[in-house]
């Protein structure tokens, strides 16, 4: 009966979401008895619904048993706006800084409390960083979030406080205090810069992307910490993301809707 327990009240849309979210960056392929877990549905429940899943391309099956995101739900993610738009408008002008820089080159929006990536490039001068293509990060301590984070509603910047500023490297601003002050500096000199805030070794570079005068994305470079030379870093992202904000149409821009 315990199962029966675990089920209630939750519907059959709701246990395949719950499938599919048990997949995540640090756990992309699952065997089903850690999908049941990780969704925490009886066996016999996930059996079902990854059969399901898996017929209908969510989910393909590995050699060795396993289970992984399918294609199906990468074609369908690019159908998103935040792809068809923003993405489109934004390639050529990422392809070219990463040329110039041979930085990784980031864009994101906010969804909620997090910065979504909606698109990165590096290469092999590029130093590594956590952040990947379709990713979330916290945007306390990233330079797209901290752009994203100043220009959002004074609501927003307080609950995000309120939920507690999580520490990743000593040098993470993490007092709520300190980081409404750094919002309003990066406000008045519209660009926002980290050092080693999320990862030891790397500086952050972002600046807003606008669309008729509101901020609907960052644009971002992220280099050795050793090598940032912030002036420069601004003057090649700037000419950048104001053409980005020129090739929007005004709809089919990304807006944050979980605040």
């Amino acid at each position: 009966m315990a199962g029966n327990s675990r089920e209630s009240g939750r519907t059959v849309t709701g246990r395949a979401f719950s499938v599919l979210g048990a997949f995540d960056a640090e756990s992309p392929r699952l065997s089903l008895t850690e999908i049941s877990q990780r969704a925490d549905v009886p066996l016999a429940t996930a059996h079902r619904l990854v059969g399901e899943l898996e017929a209908w391309g969510a989910l393909r099956r590995e050699s060795d048993g396993r289970y992984a995101i399918g294609l199906r739900l990468w074609e369908l993610g690019l159908l998103a706006p935040v792809h068809t738009g923003l993405r489109n408008a934004a390639m050529p002008y990422m392809q070219q800084l990463h040329e110039q820089t041979g930085a990784n080159v980031q864009l994101a929006v906010r969804d909620g409390p997090e910065a979504v990536y909606v698109e990165k490039l590096s290469g092999r001068r590029s130093i590594p960083i956590l952040s990947r293509s379709g990713g979330r990060l916290p945007l306390h301590p990233t330079g797209v979030g901290k752009v994203l984070l100043a220009h959002a509603p004074r609501e927003v910047v307080q609950d995000y406080c309120a939920r507690g500023l999580a520490r990743y490297t000593p040098y993470t601003v993490a007092e709520p205090g300190r980081l409404v002050r750094e919002l309003a500096g990066v406000r008045q000199r519209d660009f926002a810069r980290t050092a080693e805030e999320m990862t030891f070794g790397s500086c952050s570079v972002a600046v807003p992307v606008r669309e008729e005068g509101e901020v609907v994305a960052a644009l971002g470079l992220v280099v050795q910490t050793s090598q940032a030379e912030v002036a420069k870093l601004v003057r090649a992202l700037v000419p950048a993301a104001e053409a980005v904000g020129r090739q929007l149409d005004g709809s089919t821009v990304f807006r944050s809707e979980a605040d």
